[in-house]
């Protein structure tokens, strides 16, 4: 199992030649598995489930397609990418269990800094509740998405992966909607008030993986 952090921003059609590059090693047994954390420049990413009417300002950033699952995302700059490179034949076998991973895995670093994520029926990702936003229409707690996790399989190994708010400018999810959801909004680490580092998340992640996974 490898880990590699790369500063800056990496184009996001580099990152998906290297992660496709690196899953044919794991599926060929000469690479090691691996997770790689990354920042994009700002851009939308549409998933095989994305509606054209969902992305509502195609003219503010680059759009990629891609073949992951999921519908719109978005990447920029303060938000911890972490693609995962795994042997899923050899975990399994079970797609369903392997993204329930990625969300416990999520949550488990988010609980590291006191942040209790949530997953919901119907909507993926990890989300937060939010008692100091005004209630929903119907008189729940409001919540906001704090993490986007799509993949793709290919050969039982999986790439793409999830991506935590850390810092990232907000707004920029305006020109989308996020996932397909209009009711719910976004948020990050240090929107909720938490004064936390891109390298304080990756601490986490590194830390919290192993109560999750374990090897293949």
């Amino acid at each position: 199992m490898e880990w590699i952090t790369t500063d800056g921003l990496t184009d996001f059609r580099e990152a998906e030649r290297w992660m496709e590059a690196r899953v044919a090693g794991i599926a060929a047994g000469t690479a090691a598995e691996c997770v790689w954390l990354v920042e994009h420049p700002p851009l939308y990413t549409a998933g095989t489930s994305a509606k054209p009417e969902d992305l509502t300002d195609p003219d503010r950033f680059a759009v990629y397609d891609t073949k992951r699952g999921g519908q719109y995302t978005y990447h920029g700059p303060g938000q911890r990418v972490a693609y995962t490179m795994l042997d899923v034949g050899k975990r399994g076998r079970d797609v369903r269990q392997f993204v329930q991973q990625l969300e416990g895995w999520v949550i488990a670093a988010l609980s590291e800094f006191n942040v209790q994520g949530h997953i919901r029926d119907g909507r993926v990702g990890v989300w937060v509740e939010r008692p100091d936003k005004p209630l929903n229409a119907d008189q729940s707690v409001a919540e906001d998405k704090i993490a986007a996790i799509g993949i793709r399989l290919r050969k039982w190994i999986s790439f793409h992966g999830i991506s935590i708010n850390v810092e990232p400018d907000l707004t920029h999810f305006d020109g989308i909607v996020p996932c397909g959801i209009t009711q719910h909004g976004v948020t990050s680490l240090v929107d909720l008030g938490l004064p936390v580092s891109m390298d304080d998340v990756d601490v986490a992640l590194k830390r919290s993986f192993g109560q999750v996974f374990t090897s293949a």
